[in-house]
């Protein structure tokens, strides 16, 4: 079974889904809360990138595995991220409007990073690894922003119908994701045993640093505490479901193993926030 057949409508739902929780307005906190929306899109946009160049350069990871490292980093906050803020009485606000302005910054800053990544992995591997950019565009147009857009426009026209939409999908979008994962670990089961030990030790070091970072910026801009939790949910939490996306398109990579970080990411991610909303909700 080729995944990426399921993928990319996985994907494609899951972005119209995000739109359908977006108002105009959330574009706009920029002009209300400049700080704490600066802090968190240098988070996600800057030290992320950053944190997975070096540490896949410490892990000495694989040119496969470090591509699809970086390649969630470049990624937007995920959807996800929004509940998650929620259930830990972050800024819902701060949230929902990093989750929308970063998934339109990235439709610009991800062809960079990553034209910039498979060079790096090229030039230490000997190997020639390419990135068609204007496929990687087109696709990031077509299952991203166009989702997105007819999402936010639904909800801002027909507010009524959005709201059933919504109520459905979103309770498709996790068990959408489980299925993606499974299918990715029964695909690659032997190659993901074989890389578990270092390749989570290095995302799970990444996303840690992340949420570590996310912290420090916010204690930084002097944010308040709802807004601290908020940069570090958003910071620590990316799209994998792009990822995966991006890695296993006939049109981009066309390479599974590429997608394999995200599919332990996503693991890692998820189980690390519970941990972390757990806790603040305790004290």
């Amino acid at each position: 079974m080729n995944a990426v057949w399921i993928v990319l409508p996985i994907l494609t739902l899951l972005m119209f889904e995000l739109g359908l929780t977006l108002e105009i307005k959330d574009f706009k906190l920029f002009r209300q809360r400049p700080y704490p929306v600066i802090a968190g899109l240098l988070g996600q946009i800057v030290l992320l990138p950053a944190l997975a160049l070096a540490l896949g350069h410490l892990f000495h990871l694989e040119p496969l595995f470090f591509i699809g490292l970086v390649l969630i980093t470049c990624s937007p906050g995920g959807s996800s991220s929004n509940i998650f803020s929620m259930i830990a009485k972050g800024d819902v606000a701060l949230s929902v409007s990093l989750t929308a302005l970063s998934s339109i910054i990235t439709l610009f800053t991800l062809p960079v990073i990553m034209e910039f990544a498979t060079q790096i992995a090229g030039d230490n591997s000997g190997i020639t690894i390419h990135l068609p950019i204007g496929s990687l565009i087109v696709q990031n147009l077509l299952l991203m922003l166009f989702p997105i857009a007819t999402g936010v426009l639904t909800k801002c026209f027909c507010p009524k119908v959005a709201e059933r939409i919504h109520k459905i999908l979103s309770k498709m979008a996790f068990p959408a994701l489980i299925l993606l994962a499974t299918i990715f670990f029964i695909q690659h089961h032997e190659t993901i045993a074989a890389q578990i030990g270092r390749l989570g030790l290095c995302i799970t070091m990444m996303i840690l640093l992340a949420m570590g970072g996310g912290y420090l910026i916010s204690r930084l801009m002097k944010l308040n505490r709802k807004e601290q939790r908020t940069l570090i949910i958003e910071i620590g939490m990316q799209n994998a479901a792009q990822s995966i996306a991006i890695a296993s398109s006939p049109f981009i990579f066309n390479n599974d193993i590429i997608a394999i970080p995200a599919i332990i990411y996503a693991l890692m991610m998820n189980v690390i926030l519970l941990v972390y909303v757990s806790v603040v909700k305790r004290r």
